[in-house]
């Protein structure tokens, strides 16, 4: 039997995803991990009505989505109500994922997967889907050195995973 202090909620995948739940998580990403819940932790999205309505209408048929707020989601966490819980966990990003990890969300049997980084002003594009700057950089760096987490860019489950550290090397971060 576990004792109280094992028992945590199953996290199945962590990804970094601007764009959240869309077709290919909803699809490809569901049928590969088989959550039977997807966590979509953002502040921001927590507090839009219309964004967290239309993305919890983007879960897959047998899958229930819920948007939460990052202090939320370190708080169930531990919670032994929520251990049924097979997660899907998104982040619009890498920052709001540094803030789950600090809050004590273990994730060192998945690592950190990231699907798409959104292009602004002052950043660079490392793959076709992954945009990064300064703050991004040491927000990857956070959670591969001192998280001790494998970091890595893969778009789909057929995809190979690339690591993040040798493409923010390879591009001068």
């Amino acid at each position: 039997m576990k004792e109280a202090s094992d028992v945590t909620m199953d996290i199945r995948l962590a990804r970094v995803d601007s764009r959240l739940l869309h077709g290919q998580v909803a699809t490809v990403w569901t049928k590969s991990v088989a959550p039977n819940r997807i966590l979509i932790v953002s502040d921001g999205v927590a507090k839009d009505t219309l964004r967290k309505t239309l993305i919890t209408q983007a879960a897959p048929p047998g899958v229930r989505a819920n948007v939460i707020t990052i202090d939320k989601m370190c708080r169930i966490y531990h919670d032994p109500q929520f251990d049924v819980f097979k997660v899907l966990l998104l982040t619009e990003t890498v920052e709001d994922m540094v803030r789950l990890v600090k809050g004590g969300v273990d994730l060192a049997k998945v690592g950190v997967g990231i699907g798409s980084l959104v292009f602004s002003s002052g950043m660079k594009m490392i793959t076709d889907s992954i945009a990064v700057g300064p703050q991004q950089a040491a927000a990857l760096r956070y959670l591969h050195d001192d998280a001790g987490l494998e970091v890595f860019a893969q778009k789909v489950p057929a995809d190979r995973k690339q690591s993040l550290m040798t493409l923010l090397t390879k591009n001068g971060f």
